[in-house]
């Protein structure tokens, strides 16, 4: 209002005042229901602004880190999937070739096994090796006699060697299921990849002794004392 004169003209003595009283009332519950004035609110509001457009940035980079890591996985998968069928078929082709060799003909091959739920990732599919001996049907290598059995798994070392040659091979009783011809086979590969990798065969087949470069035992010349004996073929 401006001014008395304007204050007395907008009374009205006849108007009836409940209605007003009711809405003071209401307004002044209202009131205590909010509390004191927090007159710091303005500057917790900008902190929990700033704090939430901290944690929003976090949230985007972690978002991204993720959608990267995803990529980065999904590449990574693709090329081991790449590098793992290449080196199957290459181990597999040297695997049959050696496998023809120490059996004198037959063939044999690996295979991939799919499992159950129909996974088609080359690296959750499992491997079953088939052979099939010279007169003999195709079948997997479990059901094979013992020294089919490790003569097929002798040919699948040597085309692992073939493919990525190591430094070194330990080579424990391998041949003990082996007869005397096939004990030959197995020597002739096993010269053939001495080129590249260094054989220790621990082994009481007299052939294989022969066919070694290098001989190491144990010899007992008196009772209770044993000695390291070698001898190096090549120079005898």
């Amino acid at each position: 209002m401006d001014g008395v004169d304007a204050l007395l003209a907008a009374h009205d003595s006849t108007r009836d005042l409940e209605a007003v009283r009711l809405r003071h009332e209401e307004l002044g519950t209202k009131l205590e229901g909010m509390g004191p004035v927090n007159l710091v609110a303005d500057d917790e509001y900008r902190e929990l602004q700033e704090r939430l457009e901290f944690l929003r940035s976090q949230h985007d980079d972690l978002v991204q880190s993720m959608k990267d890591l995803d990529r980065a996985l999904r590449g990574m998968t693709r090329t081991a999937q790449e590098r793992f069928q290449e080196a199957f078929e290459e181990i597999n082709r040297h695997f049959s070739g050696i496998f023809q060799r120490l059996f004198e003909g037959g063939r044999a091959e690996l295979r991939m096994v799919p499992p159950e739920e129909g996974e088609d990732d080359p690296l959750e599919l499992g491997v079953e090796l088939m052979a099939q001996p010279r007169g003999k049907r195709l079948q997997a290598v479990t059901l094979m006699s013992g020294g089919e059995r490790a003569l097929t798994g002798l040919a699948l070392l040597f085309a692992i060697f073939y493919f990525r040659p190591s430094p070194f091979c330990v080579l424990d009783e391998v041949d003990a299921p082996l007869d005397d011809a096939n004990i030959h086979r197995f020597i002739r590969v096993l010269r053939e990849l001495c080129s590249q990798t260094q054989f220790i065969v621990i082994t009481h087949n007299r052939k294989t002794m022969e066919a070694a470069d290098v001989l190491y035992g144990v010899t007992m010349q008196e009772p209770g004392l044993s000695r390291l004996v070698s001898v190096k073929l090549t120079d005898a």
